[in-house]
Protein backbone atom coordinates (compact mmCIF):
# COMPACT_ATOMS: atom_id res chain seq x y z
CA UNK A 1 0.00 0.00 0.00
CA UNK A 2 1.20 3.51 -0.79
CA UNK A 3 2.50 5.10 2.40
CA UNK A 4 0.55 8.33 1.92
CA UNK A 5 -2.67 6.38 1.26
CA UNK A 6 -2.03 4.28 4.35
CA UNK A 7 -1.65 7.39 6.48
CA UNK A 8 -4.92 8.71 5.02
CA UNK A 9 -6.85 5.48 5.66
CA UNK A 10 -5.55 4.77 9.15
CA UNK A 11 -7.92 7.14 11.04
CA UNK A 12 -10.88 5.70 9.11
CA UNK A 13 -9.90 2.14 9.96
CA UNK A 14 -9.46 3.03 13.62
CA UNK A 15 -12.85 4.75 13.67
CA UNK A 16 -14.69 1.86 12.05
CA UNK A 17 -12.98 -0.97 13.91
CA UNK A 18 -14.52 -0.37 17.35
CA UNK A 19 -18.02 -0.32 15.84
CA UNK A 20 -17.51 -3.60 14.02
CA UNK A 21 -15.91 -5.16 17.08
CA UNK A 22 -18.87 -4.03 19.19
CA UNK A 23 -21.34 -5.41 16.66
CA UNK A 24 -19.53 -8.74 16.65
CA UNK A 25 -19.59 -8.83 20.44
CA UNK A 26 -23.35 -8.20 20.47
CA UNK A 27 -23.90 -10.93 17.89
CA UNK A 28 -21.72 -13.40 19.83
CA UNK A 29 -23.68 -12.64 22.99
CA UNK A 30 -27.19 -13.08 21.57
CA UNK A 31 -26.68 -16.07 19.30
CA UNK A 32 -26.81 -18.47 22.23
CA UNK A 33 -29.33 -16.59 24.35
CA UNK A 34 -33.10 -16.43 24.89
CA UNK A 35 -34.73 -13.01 25.00
CA UNK A 36 -37.47 -12.98 27.63
CA UNK A 37 -40.45 -10.62 27.57
CA UNK A 38 -42.10 -9.96 30.96
CA UNK A 39 -45.73 -8.87 30.53
CA UNK A 40 -47.60 -7.19 33.37
CA UNK A 41 -50.99 -8.23 32.02
CA UNK A 42 -52.66 -11.62 31.91
CA UNK A 43 -52.63 -13.94 28.90
CA UNK A 44 -55.03 -12.93 26.15
CA UNK A 45 -55.11 -9.25 27.05
CA UNK A 46 -53.90 -6.29 25.01
CA UNK A 47 -50.42 -6.10 26.53
CA UNK A 48 -49.99 -9.84 26.03
CA UNK A 49 -51.25 -9.77 22.44
CA UNK A 50 -48.95 -6.94 21.41
CA UNK A 51 -45.95 -8.54 23.11
CA UNK A 52 -46.41 -11.97 21.56
CA UNK A 53 -46.68 -10.35 18.14
CA UNK A 54 -43.50 -8.33 18.66
CA UNK A 55 -41.65 -11.33 20.11
CA UNK A 56 -42.50 -13.29 16.98
CA UNK A 57 -40.73 -10.79 14.72
CA UNK A 58 -38.00 -9.01 16.70
CA UNK A 59 -35.34 -11.76 16.78
CA UNK A 60 -34.52 -11.51 13.08
CA UNK A 61 -33.42 -7.90 13.64
CA UNK A 62 -31.18 -8.63 16.64
CA UNK A 63 -27.57 -9.64 15.88
CA UNK A 64 -27.25 -13.32 16.74
CA UNK A 65 -31.00 -13.93 16.34
CA UNK A 66 -31.81 -15.11 19.89
CA UNK A 67 -34.79 -17.27 20.77
CA UNK A 68 -37.72 -15.39 22.34
CA UNK A 69 -40.18 -16.31 25.07
CA UNK A 70 -43.07 -14.42 26.69
CA UNK A 71 -43.83 -14.75 30.39
CA UNK A 72 -46.94 -13.24 31.95
CA UNK A 73 -46.39 -11.76 35.40
CA UNK A 74 -49.71 -10.10 36.29
CA UNK A 75 -50.73 -8.70 39.65
CA UNK A 76 -50.70 -5.54 41.77
CA UNK A 77 -51.78 -3.41 38.80
CA UNK A 78 -48.66 -4.53 36.88
CA UNK A 79 -46.32 -3.51 39.69
CA UNK A 80 -45.09 -7.08 40.09
CA UNK A 81 -43.77 -7.04 36.52
CA UNK A 82 -42.34 -3.54 36.82
CA UNK A 83 -40.61 -4.28 40.12
CA UNK A 84 -39.23 -7.56 38.77
CA UNK A 85 -37.87 -5.90 35.63
CA UNK A 86 -36.11 -3.26 37.71
CA UNK A 87 -34.84 -5.32 40.65
CA UNK A 88 -34.59 -9.00 39.75
CA UNK A 89 -34.23 -9.38 36.00
CA UNK A 90 -30.73 -9.93 34.60
CA UNK A 91 -29.14 -6.65 33.52
CA UNK A 92 -27.48 -8.13 30.48
CA UNK A 93 -30.03 -7.34 27.76
CA UNK A 94 -31.90 -10.66 27.89
CA UNK A 95 -35.08 -9.28 29.51
CA UNK A 96 -37.61 -6.75 28.21
CA UNK A 97 -40.47 -5.56 30.44
CA UNK A 98 -43.92 -4.48 29.27
CA UNK A 99 -46.11 -2.81 31.87
CA UNK A 100 -48.14 0.36 32.26
CA UNK A 101 -45.82 3.34 31.80
CA UNK A 102 -47.90 5.67 34.01
CA UNK A 103 -46.86 3.55 36.99
CA UNK A 104 -43.83 5.82 37.03
CA UNK A 105 -46.13 8.48 38.48
CA UNK A 106 -46.90 6.16 41.39
CA UNK A 107 -43.22 6.30 42.27
CA UNK A 108 -43.34 10.09 42.21
CA UNK A 109 -46.53 10.06 44.33
CA UNK A 110 -44.92 7.93 47.01
CA UNK A 111 -46.67 4.59 46.45
CA UNK A 112 -44.82 2.23 48.80
CA UNK A 113 -45.44 -0.71 46.50
CA UNK A 114 -43.24 0.87 43.85
CA UNK A 115 -39.72 -0.51 44.14
CA UNK A 116 -38.07 1.30 41.24
CA UNK A 117 -36.80 4.64 40.02
CA UNK A 118 -38.50 5.38 36.72
CA UNK A 119 -35.58 7.50 35.52
CA UNK A 120 -33.19 4.55 35.58
CA UNK A 121 -34.99 2.16 33.25
CA UNK A 122 -33.82 1.74 29.68
CA UNK A 123 -36.62 2.38 27.17
CA UNK A 124 -37.24 0.77 23.79
CA UNK A 125 -40.44 2.59 22.81
CA UNK A 126 -44.10 1.69 22.33
CA UNK A 127 -45.94 -0.01 19.46
CA UNK A 128 -48.84 2.43 19.26
CA UNK A 129 -50.56 5.31 20.97
CA UNK A 130 -53.83 4.12 22.49
CA UNK A 131 -57.26 5.57 21.81
CA UNK A 132 -58.84 4.67 25.14
CA UNK A 133 -62.56 3.94 25.21
CA UNK A 134 -65.27 3.07 27.72
CA UNK A 135 -67.23 -0.06 26.81
CA UNK A 136 -70.43 -1.32 28.41
CA UNK A 137 -72.19 -4.64 28.06
CA UNK A 138 -75.61 -5.17 26.53
CA UNK A 139 -76.81 -6.89 29.70
CA UNK A 140 -76.03 -3.73 31.69
CA UNK A 141 -78.71 -1.89 29.72
CA UNK A 142 -76.26 0.93 28.99
CA UNK A 143 -75.91 1.42 25.24
CA UNK A 144 -74.83 5.07 25.14
CA UNK A 145 -73.22 7.75 27.26
CA UNK A 146 -76.67 9.25 27.86
CA UNK A 147 -77.88 5.92 29.27
CA UNK A 148 -74.89 5.99 31.59
CA UNK A 149 -75.57 9.54 32.74
CA UNK A 150 -79.24 8.69 33.46
CA UNK A 151 -78.47 5.46 35.30
CA UNK A 152 -80.03 5.22 38.77
CA UNK A 153 -77.29 2.92 39.98
CA UNK A 154 -73.53 3.10 39.80
CA UNK A 155 -72.02 1.12 36.92
CA UNK A 156 -69.39 -1.41 37.97
CA UNK A 157 -66.30 -0.90 35.82
CA UNK A 158 -63.25 -3.15 36.06
CA UNK A 159 -59.69 -1.92 36.50
CA UNK A 160 -56.23 -3.17 37.41
CA UNK A 161 -55.37 -0.58 40.05
CA UNK A 162 -53.67 2.80 40.57
CA UNK A 163 -51.27 3.76 37.80
CA UNK A 164 -53.25 2.07 35.03
CA UNK A 165 -56.02 3.08 32.67
CA UNK A 166 -59.42 1.82 33.75
CA UNK A 167 -58.69 3.02 37.26
CA UNK A 168 -57.09 6.44 37.06
CA UNK A 169 -58.79 7.75 33.92
CA UNK A 170 -62.28 6.68 35.07
CA UNK A 171 -61.82 8.42 38.40
CA UNK A 172 -60.51 11.54 36.67
CA UNK A 173 -63.49 11.52 34.29
CA UNK A 174 -65.98 11.08 37.13
CA UNK A 175 -64.42 14.00 39.00
CA UNK A 176 -64.27 16.22 35.90
CA UNK A 177 -67.93 15.50 35.16
CA UNK A 178 -68.83 16.42 38.74
CA UNK A 179 -70.59 13.17 39.52
CA UNK A 180 -72.89 13.15 36.50
CA UNK A 181 -71.80 9.63 35.59
CA UNK A 182 -72.40 7.13 38.40
CA UNK A 183 -69.59 4.59 38.47
CA UNK A 184 -67.77 2.29 40.85
CA UNK A 185 -64.31 1.07 39.87
CA UNK A 186 -63.68 -2.53 40.91
CA UNK A 187 -59.91 -2.92 41.08
CA UNK A 188 -57.62 -5.91 41.31
CA UNK A 189 -58.10 -7.57 37.92
CA UNK A 190 -54.86 -8.97 36.53
CA UNK A 191 -55.43 -7.85 32.95
CA UNK A 192 -57.92 -6.84 30.30
CA UNK A 193 -58.66 -10.47 29.47
CA UNK A 194 -59.93 -11.00 33.02
CA UNK A 195 -61.96 -7.80 32.82
CA UNK A 196 -63.58 -8.92 29.56
CA UNK A 197 -64.54 -12.27 31.07
CA UNK A 198 -65.97 -10.57 34.17
CA UNK A 199 -68.03 -8.25 31.97
CA UNK A 200 -69.28 -11.08 29.77
CA UNK A 201 -70.43 -13.07 32.81
CA UNK A 202 -72.24 -10.10 34.35
CA UNK A 203 -69.78 -9.46 37.17
CA UNK A 204 -69.05 -6.04 35.64
CA UNK A 205 -71.04 -3.57 33.57
CA UNK A 206 -68.01 -2.61 31.51
CA UNK A 207 -64.64 -0.91 31.65
CA UNK A 208 -62.58 2.02 30.43
CA UNK A 209 -59.34 0.07 30.57
CA UNK A 210 -59.27 -0.97 26.90
CA UNK A 211 -57.90 0.90 23.93
CA UNK A 212 -59.89 0.81 20.71
CA UNK A 213 -56.87 -0.74 18.97
CA UNK A 214 -57.04 -3.64 21.40
CA UNK A 215 -60.81 -3.90 21.86
CA UNK A 216 -61.63 -4.15 18.15
CA UNK A 217 -59.45 -7.27 18.02
CA UNK A 218 -59.93 -8.95 21.39
CA UNK A 219 -63.64 -8.10 21.63
CA UNK A 220 -64.37 -8.25 17.91
CA UNK A 221 -67.13 -10.88 18.04
CA UNK A 222 -68.95 -9.19 20.91
CA UNK A 223 -68.80 -5.82 19.13
CA UNK A 224 -70.14 -7.32 15.92
CA UNK A 225 -72.98 -9.05 17.79
CA UNK A 226 -73.69 -5.82 19.72
CA UNK A 227 -73.16 -7.59 23.01
CA UNK A 228 -70.94 -4.66 24.03
CA UNK A 229 -71.08 -0.97 23.15
CA UNK A 230 -68.42 1.75 22.91
CA UNK A 231 -70.05 4.64 24.76
CA UNK A 232 -67.23 7.13 25.35
CA UNK A 233 -63.80 8.07 24.02
CA UNK A 234 -61.18 9.19 26.52
CA UNK A 235 -58.98 10.65 23.77
CA UNK A 236 -58.80 14.30 22.80
CA UNK A 237 -59.77 13.61 19.19
CA UNK A 238 -62.32 11.19 17.81
CA UNK A 239 -60.94 8.00 16.27
CA UNK A 240 -61.82 7.50 12.61
CA UNK A 241 -63.75 4.32 13.49
CA UNK A 242 -65.75 6.01 16.25
CA UNK A 243 -67.04 9.27 14.80
CA UNK A 244 -70.44 8.93 16.50
CA UNK A 245 -69.01 8.27 19.96
CA UNK A 246 -68.65 11.39 22.17
CA UNK A 247 -65.43 12.53 23.85
CA UNK A 248 -64.93 12.66 27.61
CA UNK A 249 -63.86 16.31 27.42
CA UNK A 250 -67.36 17.20 26.19
CA UNK A 251 -68.69 16.51 29.69
CA UNK A 252 -66.13 18.33 31.83
CA UNK A 253 -67.82 20.94 34.01
CA UNK A 254 -64.83 23.25 34.44
CA UNK A 255 -61.69 24.31 32.60
CA UNK A 256 -59.66 22.55 35.29
CA UNK A 257 -61.61 19.36 34.56
CA UNK A 258 -60.84 19.65 30.87
CA UNK A 259 -57.15 20.11 31.63
CA UNK A 260 -57.16 16.98 33.79
CA UNK A 261 -58.82 14.97 31.04
CA UNK A 262 -56.32 16.25 28.47
CA UNK A 263 -53.47 15.22 30.76
CA UNK A 264 -55.03 11.80 31.32
CA UNK A 265 -55.53 11.30 27.58
CA UNK A 266 -51.91 12.16 26.86
CA UNK A 267 -50.55 10.05 29.70
CA UNK A 268 -52.69 6.93 29.40
CA UNK A 269 -52.68 7.05 25.63
CA UNK A 270 -48.96 6.32 25.81
CA UNK A 271 -48.91 3.50 28.30
CA UNK A 272 -47.62 0.43 26.41
CA UNK A 273 -43.96 1.17 26.98
CA UNK A 274 -41.27 -1.50 26.64
CA UNK A 275 -38.46 -1.22 29.14
CA UNK A 276 -35.04 -2.63 29.99
CA UNK A 277 -33.62 -3.08 33.47
CA UNK A 278 -31.08 -0.47 34.55
CA UNK A 279 -27.43 -0.80 33.54
CA UNK A 280 -27.90 -2.93 30.43
CA UNK A 281 -24.66 -2.57 28.38
CA UNK A 282 -25.07 0.32 25.96
CA UNK A 283 -24.26 -1.67 22.81
CA UNK A 284 -26.94 -4.27 23.60
CA UNK A 285 -29.50 -1.65 24.57
CA UNK A 286 -28.92 0.15 21.27
CA UNK A 287 -29.20 -3.12 19.34
CA UNK A 288 -32.53 -3.88 21.04
CA UNK A 289 -33.85 -0.37 20.40
CA UNK A 290 -32.99 -0.64 16.72
CA UNK A 291 -34.50 -4.14 16.49
CA UNK A 292 -37.68 -3.00 18.25
CA UNK A 293 -38.22 -0.20 15.73
CA UNK A 294 -37.46 -2.50 12.80
CA UNK A 295 -39.87 -5.15 14.08
CA UNK A 296 -42.70 -2.62 14.32
CA UNK A 297 -42.12 -1.75 10.64
CA UNK A 298 -42.01 -5.39 9.53
CA UNK A 299 -44.65 -5.95 6.82
CA UNK A 300 -45.49 -9.36 8.31
CA UNK A 301 -46.23 -7.76 11.68
CA UNK A 302 -48.35 -5.05 10.11
CA UNK A 303 -50.58 -7.50 8.24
Amino acid sequence: MDKALGIFLLPIVLAVLPVSVQAAAVEDFYKSKTLQFIVGGSAGGGYDTYTRLIARHIAQYIPGKPATVVQNMPGAAMLIAANYTYNSAPRDGTVIGNWSGPLILQHMLGNRGVKFDGKKFGWLGMPTADALVCITTERSGIRSVDDWRKSKTRLKFGGNGPGTSGTDDVKIFAAAAAGDFPVQVIEGYKGTADIRIAAETGELDGSCTLSWQSAKVTWANALKAKQVHVVLQMSLESHADLKGVPLATDYAKTDEGKKLLRLASDLYGKQRLYSLPPQVPAQRAQALQKAFISALKDPQLLV
